[in-house]
Parts: structure tokens; sequence; C-alpha cells
């Protein structure tokens, strides 16, 4: 038996996953959790007959990001497997969560089958990537496509443009990260000057424009 943990901040996401994977007869959830803290009290307090094989992560969540958990956790040497299911598409986040150690990337609108056949494969120690995420696995080894400028920012940089284009305000953003105020702008100051940018709006079109939030 497949034993997992679910960790995303939407209750309603989690119910979904669950539901999915609980019609499969080789698979158990055995905890869920709605952000960092409480992913930790769930793997402790979980028996040794109960260990997580797979956890099922979102990328954007309070306080520490999927991006942030995946450091902690390779860091640590955990023998658990870390699939990311997200929103984000394929082309943004996929490779960056591979590249943190993650064995796999599932949108969470693609096909629900595809989410229990990752599931299995992460539970195998075999990396699950979808053929949009192969392919440009096979173009980054064959031709390297000239990096965005995004793409030299760091997870947390990242996170903060992204939050920023959809219209939080940086005490928000502190809130939600568990950051001071202080600390956020730098890390705005820092994502402005990465990409030449010179204020939030310039930042918000450079986002929908490259994908990184919906317009």
């Amino acid at each position: 038996m497949i034993k997992v943990i679910l960790c995303d901040d939407h209750a309603l996401i989690r119910r979904g996953i669950r539901d999915t994977l609980a019609d499969a007869p080789d698979i158990e959830v055995v905890g869920e959790a709605g952000d960092y803290p409480e992913l930790r009290s769930v793997m402790r307090a979980l028996p040794v007959d109960k260990q997580c094989d797979v956890l099922v992560l979102d990328i954007n969540m309070p306080g520490r990001s999927g991006l942030d958990v995946l450091h902690v956790l390779k860091d640590e040497g955990t023998a658990t497997r870390v699939l990311i299911v997200s929103m984000y598409p394929e082309d943004q986040y996929a490779i960056r969560a591979l590249r943190a150690g993650a064995y796999g990337y599932v949108n969470k609108g693609g096909d629900p089958q595809l989410l229990v056949q990752a599931v299995r494969t992460v539970a195998q120690g075999r990396k699950y990537v979808t053929p949009e995420i192969a392919q440009m696995l096979v173009e980054s080894l064959t031709a390297p496509a000239p990096e965005q400028a995004h793409q030299k920012l760091s997870d947390r940089e990242l996170q903060t443009l992204v939050m920023i284009a959809s219209g939080k305000r940086l005490s928000d953003i502190a809130e939600e990260l568990m950051l001071s105020p202080k600390t956020v702008s730098v890390y705005r100051a820092r994502v402005l000057e990465k990409l030449g940018l010179s204020n939030n709006s310039e930042l918000t079109v450079y986002a929908i424009r490259n994908g990184l939030v919906e317009s």
C-alpha cells in the first residue's frame, strides 16, 4: 500500500485529490496539511507503519512555499518522495521543481488519473514527467533555449514576483510568508533590479506576458 500525505492550503483541493486517490486500491492517504508547520506535525505524528511514501505538495502556500519545503526535505535527507501538484503551467515551474528535488510535477487542471499514475511512479522511486515536460527537457539538452530573466530569480524572489503581480500588497505578502515587511521589500527590490523593471505595474505586465500569472 502506497501511503500519501497531502499538503495544500485549499481544503477543497485537498478533498478533490483525496477522493481521486481513494479510488485507487493501492493508495492510502494517511495525512493532510494546509501549510509547512502543519505538515511537520502530521509527519511527526504518524506511527512507524504509516510513514509517508509520497508527499503530494502544492507550490503556492502560506509561509514556506512548496519549493522551500522541497529544499528543506532535500537538506534533511528524508526518504519521502515529493510530487508537486500545481495550477501553474509546466513551462514555468516544472523544471525548477525537479531541480529542487521533486520526483514529479502534475498540473491540477489535468486528468485526475494522471495523478494516480504519478503517485505510483514516484512511489517506485522513478521520476514522473508529462510528455510536455519531457519535451522541454529534451529541447534543453539538444538546443538550450535562451534563459528568461525570471529564471534567474531565487525561489523566494519568484514567489514574491507572483504574489505582487497577483495584486497582493507587501504587508499582505509579509504576513502570508511570515516575513518582515522590510525583508519582502528587499525581495521586491531584487526582483525589479534583476528584471530591469521600475515599479509594480511593470512587474505585473511582465508576469502576465510570461505566463507567471493569469491576466
